[in-house]
């Protein structure tokens, strides 16, 4: 597919436009359009809302018009209201922001994701000279979300076409099996150690054993959790209240 565009059309607020904008920076989109914009001051609410996003997407923004957009590249709208009800003569069959991302990755051609305004969004004129309708599921009682929710979450679900899918940082000092057997056996010494009974010790054991396999804890975390049981252990010796448990 082409280059992804994110295109926000007469946005009311400067605020939104740079919550927009770092939504952007978070999730490896870089070209902003914008039709009919506000003010962007780079001392205003804009380039305050737009974190790092002030170096480069939002400067780097370019003023359109909704007709350069319908005609240059392949333009997905995004809405609360698809009147997808049999009262409606005017439909817009939509699709999921997760179903969206599959269709986009076959569409050869320069997408443009079109957001409206704050209060009234994309008009029925323009939502059918766009390409395609996306829509976000949202709580019937209340499905209407504000511009800067809706194109951040619509972002994040498309994020794996950018390359920056999986951008989380990688835990590297994983403790190692020896380690891992190490606090399992203290947690065992605990138990002599306070005098659990036998009969619950195995079920006990085991339950530790598969807790601790979850949490797949850092070398450091087994070491201060060693730390930890050893000194309750030399407590419990020393003070030989009997058996527990």
């Amino acid at each position: 597919m082409g280059e992804i565009a994110v295109a926000v059309v007469d946005a009311d607020t400067p605020g939104n436009v740079g919550t927009i904008a770092r939504a952007m920076k978070n999730f490896g989109f870089a070209d902003l359009l914008l039709v009919d914009p506000p003010d962007l001051d780079p001392d205003g609410e804009a380039y305050g809302m737009a974190g790092h996003a002030r170096e480069d997407v939002l400067p780097g923004a370019e003023a359109t018009t909704f007709d350069a957009i319908v005609e240059n590249y392949y333009t997905v709208g995004f809405t609360a209201i698809t009147n997808e009800t049999g009262a409606n003569h005017v439909r817009y069959p939509f699709l999921t922001p997760a179903e969206l991302a599959g269709e986009l990755a076959g569409i050869d051609a320069d997408v443009a994701l079109v957001f409206g305004r704050e209060d009234v969004g994309l008009t029925n004129e323009e939502m059918a000279r766009l390409d395609r309708v996306c829509s976000i599921p949202a709580g019937a009682e209340y499905p209407v979300l504000n511009l800067g929710q809706a194109a951040t979450i619509a972002l994040y679900e498309l994020r794996g076409l950018t390359g920056t899918e999986s951008q989380l940082p990688e835990i590297t000092d994983r403790a190692d099996a020896e380690r891992i057997e190490g606090l399992l056996d203290q947690f065992g010494a605990l138990l002599d150690a306070i005098g659990y009974r036998e009969v619950k010790r195995a079920k006990t054991a085991r339950l530790w054993r598969r807790l601790i396999g979850r949490a797949h804890p850092t070398e450091r975390e087994v070491t201060t959790l060693r730390g930890v049981l050893r000194r309750a252990s030399e407590r419990a010796q020393e003070d030989d209240h009997g058996p527990h448990g």
